[in-house]
């Protein structure tokens, strides 16, 4: 067997492999004997198939197998003993002729290969990039207590309406006269907000109600164009809408005020478990504490982009073998279209650039992950989960069972594998570059964020 290898402009290769007889014969030859063992053909005993019978009917599949993986495997040990760093997968050569493998050898196969650009990237101490330190401050602690409390509130009944209430009552349509229609809609224990009321002279018309008030208003004018509110409220499809126009009495059974839970002892167990925490204060630092290695993940993450678009910028526009890689990008979305190729082509190739140079800073940093890393990568996502539901105090166990759920969908875990590197590689290079560090609010880094 012979290969070759050209690439003369360092990123569009062409592998040959010319194969001889004597490279896949003692294969076939193996693979028609173990057929012939096996062989149940009528009028012949188990293993006593002839030979020249089994050559004939399994003979050229058998030969075209043992070719196919010895071409597998001769790619795969020339690109890694060679060190190649191939873009994707190898594609029969578009210079590739048609082979008849029913002559006698030699067979000639060529592939188009995607090379990678060669560049260098390297990050020093004379490199200097942001880092933006997000301040806890009272605010920001205050804004926390009050999303604590909120959670854990409840609502109280209230003798009169204020601006934000729940109402609940009895809802029946009017005739023309304001009187009660007869065959008319009627809502039980119908809830509604007055405050998301769209028009003014609507939501006016429940200022200062009680309970017991019967208040005539129109659901439609109320909300002009919110079919979704009127179809919800007077418990109708959007359809029926047109027919139920005009106004209606709502008879007020019950106002209720939703109050935050008070800041005391109860909440402190709630949040952080009985007993963690003694004392407003207490609360309050245990708050800022959190806050701080929440917030700390946020500027990491921002140094992470800043990061990359430094190492972008220093290295410059790289060249790629455009025409293959848009044939490779073919190949793996056949179920797409040009369109779809020529469209995502650059954005895909802005996300290989990173990879790449990634992988250059992930070898300068030395880092290496295990098993453990990529689990505490998706532990982080677990209390990450949990936290968006007021789950801040969920024990280790529960937080290990939930992570190791993620772990089994494979589709997940090259994303933790990802988020691994990405936390060693922040804390490798924040002690390596110098870091410019700008102390900024969490609503000015959220605005920065959001451009």
């Amino acid at each position: 067997m012979k290969v070759s290898f050209e690439n003369p402009d360092k990123i569009n290769a062409l592998l040959t492999i010319t194969v001889e007889e004597d490279d896949y014969k003692n294969d076939v030859e193996k693979t028609l004997k173990d057929y012939r063992k096996r062989a149940n053909i009528p009028g012949f005993r188990p293993g006593q198939v002839p030979m020249g019978m089994i050559k004939r009917q399994f003979g050229a599949s058998a030969k075209m197998d043992a070719i196919n993986k010895l071409i597998g495997n001769e790619i795969q040990k020339y690109i890694a003993d060679n060190k190649i760093q191939m873009l994707g997968e190898p594609l029969a050569s578009e210079k590739q002729e048609a082979q008849d493998l029913d002559k006698p050898a030699p067979y000639t196969f060529m592939f188009d290969i995607a090379v990678a650009p060669e560049f260098n990237i390297e990050l020093t101490g004379k490199d200097s990039i942001d880092y933006y330190d997000i301040s806890v401050d009272d605010k920001l602690v205050d804004r926390q207590v009050e999303m604590f409390a909120s959670r854990t509130g409840k609502y109280e009944n209230q003798e009169s309406y204020s601006d934000g209430d729940m109402l609940k009552g009895d809802l029946r349509e009017l005739d023309e006269q304001g009187n009660t229609k007869e065959d008319g809609l009627t809502v039980e224990a119908a809830v509604l907000m007055p405050s998301y009321i769209k028009v003014d002279d609507q939501k006016k018309l429940f200022d200062g109600a009680k309970a017991g008030d019967i208040i005539t208003f129109n659901p439609r004018k109320a909300y002009p164009e919110g079919d979704t509110e009127v179809s919800s409220l007077l418990k109708i499809k959007k359809e029926e809408i047109a027919e139920h126009e005009g106004d209606f009495s709502y008879q007020i059974t019950e106002i209720q005020r939703f109050k935050n839970h008070a800041v005391d002892q109860e909440l402190f167990d709630q949040t952080f478990g009985e007993g963690a925490v003694k004392s407003e204060e207490e609360f309050r630092a245990k708050i800022a504490e959190g806050l701080k290695a929440q917030l700390t993940n946020d500027s990491d993450y921002k140094f992470l982009l800043d990061i990359r678009k430094y190492a972008e910028d220093k290295v410059g526009q790289l060249t790629y073998p455009d025409a293959l890689l848009k044939r490779i990008m073919a190949q793996n979305n056949q179920d797409k279209d040009q369109e779809f190729i020529d469209k995502n082509y650059e954005s895909s190739l802005k996300e290989l650039s990173w990879s790449l140079i990634r992988n250059k800073l992930t070898e300068q940093a030395q880092v290496k992950i295990n098993d453990e890393d990529v689990k505490n990568a998706a532990r982080e996502t677990a209390r990450m989960q949990f936290a968006q539901y007021g789950m801040n105090n969920v024990p280790d166990e529960y937080v290990n069972n939930y992570a190791d759920e993620l772990l089994k969908k494979q589709e997940t875990v090259q994303n933790f594998v990802d988020r691994a590197i990405d936390v060693k590689l922040v804390e490798a290079f924040k002690g390596v570059v110098k870091l410019n560090k700008k102390e900024i609010s969490l609503d000015d880094f959220n605005k920065m964020m959001g451009e």
